[in-house]
């Protein structure tokens, strides 16, 4: 979870949605439990040696390793990607009277103003101020509170320093990776929480079912003929905010940034045309693809903003199938794998990952979603 924040929450907590009555519109329906130690503290070495939960049907599941991947996919199938960066976006400061405070950047507004959360919140209301660097006396960077952000219960702060070095590097310097907070017992490199493909800086959290691939698995999806396209979007809050309504459709998803470049778009429409399948790796990259052709009207390039929430009931325009990590309960992720699995069929699955034992979330296992299992088989709108 994101640093704590005392701005007013603009989600409503109660419905009278008729929606209510279907159980995969009820948030309750997305619960399971988890037991502690299955939480992964630390990656897998190789990456590509963690676990792989295979469902090829809508009766079958496998279970294999990741570096197995290759055998579950076709010559001529196409793989996409979220090539995003995690940047250090985890920073510590402190107030004027010595208080220590922790700053999470989201999204950049404009060159020197971000959005951003605070921990604790509830004292630093707009004008407040908030100084980072050894020295506080002579502070490197200092961040004024502008306003309080309604939308995503954090602040607009604008950041500001009497050095002549860029604000972007001090806060480069200053700041950290922020690993999730169901990881606290790890001794991981940062470089082990970036993809082997991260270029883009931007995420603040990672796209973690490219985690598992590794210079050599390439290699061998490439002897195979499978291909391999990107796109980005820089995780943020969207990604990471829990579902709080207890009708997931009063869900409002935060806009993330997104680039899909016409050479990708080129890519899936060739491999569709010879009758291949397009698999996105993570959630993230569904959400770009999806997203786009939702809000386009077809897939063509595009660098902006989207906001899809994927539930089930979701008339899929792209995707195949999907590469994908271990879910928290709750999470409009896990509402997006069921919206192509079915949530029945994917909480069964997810109590079997649990009696293996599979490991979950960030540095855990994954599973992939073949064409052959999806609930429904909608045509593709290209």
């Amino acid at each position: 979870m994101p640093p704590s924040d005392s701005c007013q929450s603009a989600y409503s907590h109660d419905s009278n949605n008729q929606q209510s009555a279907n159980s995969d519109y009820s948030l309750a329906a997305y619960h399971y439990d988890l037991p502690p130690h299955l939480i992964a503290q630390e990656p897998v070495t190789p990456r590509d040696h963690s676990r792989l939960m295979a469902i090829p049907s809508t009766t079958e599941h496998h279970h294999a390793y990741f570096k197995d991947l290759p055998r579950f996919l076709s010559p001529g199938d196409l793989l996409v990607v979220n090539n995003t960066r995690v940047i250090p976006a985890r920073m510590y400061g402190y107030k004027p009277s010595g208080a220590k405070v922790e700053v999470l950047l989201l999204e950049p507004r404009t060159a020197h103003q971000w959005l951003v959360l605070v921990k604790p919140g509830r004292r630093l209301k707009p004008g407040s101020t908030i100084h980072f660097g050894p020295d506080l006396e002579q502070p490197l960077l200092t961040a004024h509170i502008d306003a309080c952000d309604r939308d995503t219960n954090g602040r607009l702060v604008t950041f500001d320093t009497p050095t002549d070095m860029p604000i972007d590097k001090l806060m480069e310097s200053l700041g950290e990776i922020p690993l999730p907070p169901y990881i606290n017992d790890s001794h991981a490199d940062p470089e082990q929480y970036q993809t082997i493909y991260a270029q883009t800086p931007g995420a603040v959290a990672a796209p973690t079912a490219g985690l598992h691939f590794t210079p050599d698995l390439f290699q061998a999806l490439e002897d195979k003929g499978i291909q391999r396209a990107e796109v980005t979007l820089h995780v943020g809050l969207g990604t990471f905010r829990p579902v709080e309504t207890d009708t997931i459709t009063d869900h409002q998803m935060h806009a993330e940034w997104v680039d899909l470049p016409q050479s990708t778009v080129d890519l899936i429409q060739a491999t569709k045309a010879r009758g291949n399948h397009v698999y996105a790796v993570g959630t993230t990259t569904t959400r770009t693809l999806e997203g786009v052709a939702t809000q386009e009207g077809e897939l063509r390039a595009y660098r902006g903003a989207i906001n899809l929430f994927i539930y089930p009931g979701y008339q899929w325009k792209v995707v195949d199938g999907l590469i994908t990590n271990f879910h928290l309960p709750g999470s409009s992720l896990l509402m997006l794998v069921s919206a192509l699995v079915g949530r029945q069929r994917l909480m069964t699955l997810y109590q079997e990952a649990i009696k293996q034992p599979y490991r979950f979330y960030s540095f855990g296992d994954a599973m992939i979603i073949l064409p052959g299992a999806r609930q429904l088989s909608q045509g593709t709108q290209l």
